[in-house]
């Protein structure tokens, strides 16, 4: 990962990752809008799966942004004067907040049946795939112990899954 990454920083701090992240989370909220229904008999089963798996994402974006504290941005180049973090959830996983918003897309779209919403929530998780390379890019740079990281921790979304 040395060298320059081909993806495009999209400003300074990546603000047009942050933008593209938000028009594409803005898009699955609004595909409840369009909800086709689950069959007769799904619907409360479904809907409760929805429910846990928003639960779960929740979690795990509240986890890993409480074990970034003061580190913690919005934007995919880190702080000037933030630390890697290695332990706790990201001792499972390089990207848990990307993890967890992609859990609550998902548990959205059950919630609401909306096979719009889980297709957006594809493209967020290929989104967040392209995100996650640029930010390693820079960690790297910041952090150079960031590649035996990388390595000794495989999951990049979700712990022991993804």
């Amino acid at each position: 990962m040395h060298g320059s990454s081909r993806l495009p920083e999209l400003g300074v701090r990546g603000g047009g990752w942050v933008a593209g992240q938000f028009v594409l989370l803005l898009a699955i909220a609004l595909s409840a809008l369009v909800e086709v229904g689950w069959p007769k008999g799904a619907r409360t089963p479904m809907q409760a799966v929805g429910l846990c798996v928003m639960a779960a994402g929740l979690a795990l974006l509240a986890a890993g942004a409480v074990g970034l504290g003061s580190s913690l941005t919005p934007f995919p180049r880190p702080r000037e004067r933030g630390r890697l973090e290695v332990g706790g959830i990201y001792a499972r996983a390089r990207h848990p907040i990307y993890g967890g918003a992609i859990l609550l897309a998902a548990g959205w779209s059950l919630l609401f049946a909306t096979p719009l919403g889980g297709a957006l929530t594809l493209v967020l998780l290929a989104f967040f795939e392209l995100k996650a390379r640029r930010e390693e890019h820079w960690l790297v740079e910041r952090y150079p112990e960031y590649e035996a990281y990388r390595a000794r921790t495989r999951k990049r979304f979700l712990p022991y899954l993804l």
